[in-house]
C-alpha cells in the first residue's frame, strides 16, 4: 500500500516538474520558470502610493513573456491567488487613507472630503490595477477584490455622506466653475480641455468604484428628494394655475441633463441616451405626479374651499390620481379634514351646505361616476340630517334667501325636476359596470345635480315642501307694497323641481294675499278706514304664532267696524282677528309735542292704555291684557325710548305729556333682550305642538295598558287623527319625556312615572 502511495506520488512530481521545465535539458526551463515568476509577482504587487521612493521599472515585453511562460505552465490561477493576497496585505494603506478623509468629513460635515476620498480610491485602484493585456479575468477578479475591501472599510456615516455628495450636484449641472473636488489632486497642464461639466470626473470616480450600481437607490433617493423639495417649495398653495406641466418642464431643463451621467454615461448618441433614460424618467415623472397629488390631498381642503378659482389645481390632482391612485387617500383625508373642520357645532349650517356643494362639484370634477363623492358625502348627510335647520337653510336657498355669495343655487344650473334613484337599466347600449373602487350600496345613477342631491338627504321631500309652505307664508306676510312678484316666480321655479301638486297649497297662499288686497279695496270704498289687515285661509296656511291679548280701545272699534263690513262681503265667512302681528303708524298728540311712530300691535295697545290713566305699573299691565310680564316690559321700553314714559319707582312708568330735558349725568338703563317671534310657526314647533296632542294618546295607553314597547305604542298611535311620525321621531319623543320625569323605561318597555 506504501508503495503504490509512493508511485502516485512520484508520478505526479514528475507531470509537475516536465510541466515547469518545458522539456528542456536539466533545470534550465525550471530556472526560466522561477525568474518569470518573480518578474509577474513583482510587476503585480501593490505599490504604495505614499511612499516617496521611485517604484521599479519593468519592460512590459519581459512582463508579457513572463504571463506567457506562466499561462503554458498553467499558473495563472496561482499567481491570482498571490496578487490577491497581496492585496490583502497591503489593504492597510488604503484603510488609513479612508479613515483620514472620513474624520476629516465628520469633522467637518461637507460632502468635499468625501469626493476628494473617491479620487483617491481611484488613484488607488488604477495604482493597483493589472494591466488590459493580462486578460480580463485577471482583472474582473482584482476590481471585485478592491471594491470589496473598500465597501468592507467605510464607516457608517459614508452613506449620509456619498448622499450629501450626491446632492451637491444638482447645483452643478449649468454651473460656471467646477468645486474644489472636480478637479484631480494633481492638476492638469492649462493646455488640457476642460471637462464639459464639472461633475464629469465623479461620476467617473464612482462608476469606477462601482459605486452606481451599488448604492443606485441612495443615489435615486437623492433625485427623489430634491423633486420634493421642489414641489414643496414652487407648487404649495399655488392653486390658479396648473403646476404639473411646469413641473415637467423644470424636470426636462434641470433633473433629466443631470439623469445623463448616473443612468446614461454609456450613451453614444442622444437617442441612445433617451432610451437608457426612458425607464428611470418614467419612475422619476411618477415621483414627481405623487409628490404634487401628496401635496393637493394635503391642501384638498382649502382647494375645494376657494373652489372654482382653484380650478387648475383640481386639473392637475385628477391628472395624478389617474398617474398615482391615491383615489383612497383622497377619500381618508379629506373625510378626516371634514370631521375637523366642518361637522362640528361651531360651523354654520349654511357654511356646511356651501362646502358640501363645493365637495360635490370638485368631486364630480375628478371622478364622474361619482365613487369619490358617495365615501366621502355620507359623513356629512348624516350630520346635515341630525340638524335640525339644514331644511330651512336649503328651501332658503330655494326661494331666494340665499342670494348672497353664500349661495348654494347656481344661477347658471338649468333649472329641472327633482331626480329620483332608478333602477339599472340592463338593456342600456350605453350601460357601463360600476368602478372597481364601488361600494356595495353605491349606485351609478344617483342625483348629479346640486338640489336633488340635497333633498336626497331626506327620505322624503314632504318634509321640504312644508318648510316651503312656512318660509313662503314669512315672505309673504312680510311684504308691505303689495308686490308678490318675486314669490310668484319662485312658486313657478318650485313647481318644476318638486311638481305641482306639491306646490298648491303655496299657490293658495298666493292667491289669499291678492285677494285680500282687492277685499280691502271694497271694505275700504265702502267706509274708508285706517286698517288694511291681510286676509289668509287658516286651513291652507301654515299655524301662525298666536296671542291672548285683544286690542284695547280705538284699535278694537277699528277692527269692529272692519269686521261688519267684510261680514257683508263676504256673509259665509268670519274674520279671527291676530292683533299680535302686523304694524301700526301713529301719531301721540301730547301737551307741548306729537310723536309719530310706527309699532308693533302690541305696543300700540300698551301705549293706548295710558290714554286712560297717566301711569301703569308692569305687573298690572301684564295682567290686563293677559300677557307675559316680560313681554309688557319690552313694550314699555320702546316708548321710554322714544320719550314719551318714564319709569318713576320700580315697576312704575308715567306718561310724559311735557317732555323733560336730557340730563348728561343720567346713566343709560340695561334694556331685557327679548327676541321677537316669527309670526308663523316653524316646522318643528308644529311638530311639537302636534306631539302634545299626541301625548294624550300615549298617557291613556300607559294608564290603561301598563308598560308597553316603543313598536307597541308607535302601532296603536297611527289609529290616531293626523299622526305621521316615524319611530325613530317617537324615540326622540318618548326620550324627551323621559328626561322630564313624565316617563321611564327598562328593558324596552315604557311606563308613567308614579
Amino acid at each position: 500500500m506504501a508503495h503504490i502511495l509512493e508511485m502516485q506520488v512520484q508520478s505526479k512530481w514528475n507531470n509537475s516538474f516536465t510541466r515547469l521545465n518545458r522539456g528542456e535539458p536539466g533545470i534550465a526551463g525550471l530556472l526560466s520558470f522561477s525568474q518569470a515568476w518573480k518578474t509577474a509577482t513583482g510587476f503585480l504587487y501593490p505599490r504604495d502610493l505614499n511612499d516617496p521612493a521611485p517604484r521599479p521599472e519593468y519592460s512590459i515585453h519581459e512582463v508579457r513573456t513572463s504571463f506567457e511562460l506562466l499561462s503554458k505552465a498553467k499558473m495563472l490561477p496561482l499567481l491570482m491567488e498571490n496578487f490577491l493576497e497581496d492585496m490583502r496585505k497591503q489593504q492597510h494603506l488604503i484603510e488609513r487613507d479612508i479613515h483620514k478623509y472620513m474624520a476629516e468629513y465628520e469633522e467637518t460635515d461637507t460632502p468635499d472630503a468625501i469626493a476628494r476620498m473617491l479620487f483617491r480610491l481611484v488613484e488607488w485602484y488604477k495604482a493597483w490595477s493589472p494591466i488590459p493585456e493580462l486578460g480580463s479575468i485577471l482583472l474582473s477578479a482584482y476590481t471585485l477584490a478592491f471594491q470589496t475591501h473598500i465597501y468592507s472599510t467605510f464607516p457608517p456615516s459614508f452613506s449620509r455622506g456619498f448622499k450629501q455628495l450626491i446632492a451637491s450636484t444638482f447645483s452643478l449641472v449649468n454651473a460656471s466653475c467646477p468645486p474644489p473636488w472636480a478637479l484631480p489632486a494633481d492638476p492638469q497642464p492649462s493646455t488640457s480641455a476642460a471637462p464639459a461639466r464639472p461633475d464629469l470626473p465623479l461620476w467617473s470616480a464612482c462608476e469606477a468604484l462601482g459605486l452606481l450600481d451599488r448604492y443606485e437607490s441612495l443615489i435615486a433617493s437623492v433625485c427623489y428628494e430634491y423633486i420634493e423639495a421642489h414641489v414643496m417649495e414652487t407648487c404649495a398653495k399655488k392653486w390658479e394655475e396648473s403646476m404639473l406641466t411646469y413641473l415637467r418642464e423644470w424636470m426636462a431643463e434641470k433633473v433629466v441633463p443631470w439623469m445623463v451621467m448616473p443612468y446614461a454615461r454609456g450613451a453614444r448618441t442622444a437617442e441612445e441616451a433617451r432610451q437608457m433614460l426612458q425607464g428611470v424618467g418614467s419612475r422619476f415623472d411618477y415621483h414627481v405626479c405623487k409628490t404634487l397629488c401628496d401635496l393637493r390631498l394635503q391642501e384638498i381642503f382649502d382647494i375645494i374651499v376657494d373652489f372654482p378659482d382653484s380650478q387648475p389645481a383640481l386639473e392637475d390632482l385628477k391628472e395624478c390620481l389617474i398617474r398615482v391612485d391615491q383615489r383612497s387617500e383622497l377619500v381618508r383625508t379629506l373625510r378626516k379634514a371634514n370631521k375637523k373642520r366642518l361637522l362640528h357645532p361651531g360651523a354654520d349650517t349654511q357654511v356646511i351646505l356651501n362646502q358640501y356643494v363645493s365637495i360635490m362639484r370638485c368631486l364630480r370634477f375628478l371622478d364622474p361616476p361619482g365613487v369619490l363623492l358617495y365615501k366621502v358625502a355620507d359623513p356629512i348627510r348624516k350630520y346635515l340630517r341630525e340638524r335640525p335647520d339644514t331644511i330651512r337653510c336649503i328651501v332658503a336657498n330655494l326661494v331666494g334667501d340665499g342670494e348672497s355669495e353664500d349661495s348654494i343655487v347656481d344661477e347658471n344650473e338649468p333649472i329641472q325636476p327633482l331626480q329620483q334613484r332608478q333602477a339599472d337599466d340592463y338593456n342600456d347600449p350605453n350601460w357601463e359596470p360600476e368602478p372597481i373602487d364601488a361600494g356595495p350600496d353605491f349606485r351609478t345613477n344617483k342625483p348629479t345635480d346640486v338640489i336633488s342631491t340635497l333633498v336626497s338627504i331626506y327620505d322624503s321631500k314632504d318634509l321640504f315642501v312644508k318648510e316651503l309652505q312656512v318660509l313662503l307664508a314669512q315672505r309673504l306676510l312680510a311684504v308691505t307694497d303689495g308686490n308678490y312678484e318675486k314669490e310668484r316666480r319662485n312658486i313657478e321655479i318650485l313647481k318644476i323641481r318638486f311638481g305641482e301638486a306639491a306646490l298648491q297649497v303655496c299657490e293658495v297662499m298666493l292667491r289669499d294675499m291678492t285677494d285680500s288686497r282687492r277685499i280691502d279695496q271694497h271694505v275700504q270704498a265702502q267706509k274708508p278706514m285706517p286698517l288694511h289687515p291681510t286676509i289668509i285661509s287658516r286651513h291652507f296656511w301654515p299655524p301662525l304664532q298666536t296671542s291672548s291679548f285683544n286690542m284695547p280701545g280705538q284699535f278694537k272699534e277699528i277692527q269692529d267696524a272692519y269686521a261688519k263690513e267684510f261680514h257683508q262681503f263676504k256673509p259665509d265667512k268670519k274674520l279671527h282677528w291676530l292683533p299680535h302681528l302686523g304694524t301700526i303708524s301713529l301719531d301721540i298728540e301730547l301737551q307741548d309735542r306729537t310723536v309719530s311712530a310706527e309699532v308693533p300691535p302690541l305696543e300700540a295697545a300698551i301705549i293706548e292704555h295710558f290714554s286712560t290713566k297717566d301711569t301703569w305699573g308692569v305687573a298690572d299691565l301684564a295682567t290686563e291684557m293677559k300677557i307675559e310680564r316680560a313681554a309688557a316690559l319690552k313694550a314699555i321700553m320702546t316708548w321710554v325710548d322714544l320719550g314719551v314714559l318714564k319709569e318713576e319707582d320700580s315697576g312704575m312708568y308715567k306718561l310724559l305729556e311735557v317732555a323733560e330735558a336730557a340730563s348728561s349725568s343720567s346713566k343709560p338703563v340695561a334694556r331685557p333682550v327679548i327676541e321677537d317671534l316669527p309670526s308663523v310657526l316653524t316646522v318643528q314647533q308644529q311638530q311639537a305642538e302636534q306631539m302634545k296632542v299626541f301625548w294624550k294618546f300615549i298617557e291613556g295607553m300607559l294608564t290603561n295598558l301598563g308598560a308597553l314597547s316603543l313598536v307597541r305604542i308607535q302601532n296603536m298611535l297611527k289609529f290616531a287623527p293626523g299622526y305621521d311620525r316615524t319611530i325613530d321621531q317617537l324615540a326622540e319623543f318618548m326620550e324627551a319625556a323621559r328626561r322630564e320625569g313624565l316617563v321611564t323605561v327598562k328593558d324596552g318597555a315604557w311606563k308613567l312615572q308614579r
